[in-house]
């Protein structure tokens, strides 16, 4: 949602807007009924090995339980790989 704030209640409310923004609205800044600046929260960037670990956590939810890898595709009958 875009919201259009004037310059001196941007003031008095900064860090409502800032709750605002947070969550992705558009905070938009006027001065006499023009856009002079944006509030938009800073991207929050996610450390790849954060990401593998809740992709994993992702995927377990999907397996039942008690669930074993079966390593028919890697080994033969005598456990050795293919």
């Amino acid at each position: 949602m875009r919201i259009l704030v004037d310059v001196t209640e941007a003031a008095a409310r900064l860090e409502e807007l800032i709750e605002l923004a947070f969550p992705g609205d558009e905070i938009v800044i006027c001065r006499d009924e023009r856009p002079v600046g944006l509030l938009t929260p800073i991207a929050r960037k996610i450390a790849s090995f954060e990401g593998f670990l809740a992709l994993a956590e992702e995927g377990r939810k999907n397996v039942p339980p008690g669930t074993t890898f079966g390593h028919s595709d890697f080994c033969d009958e005598h456990g050795l790989h293919k």
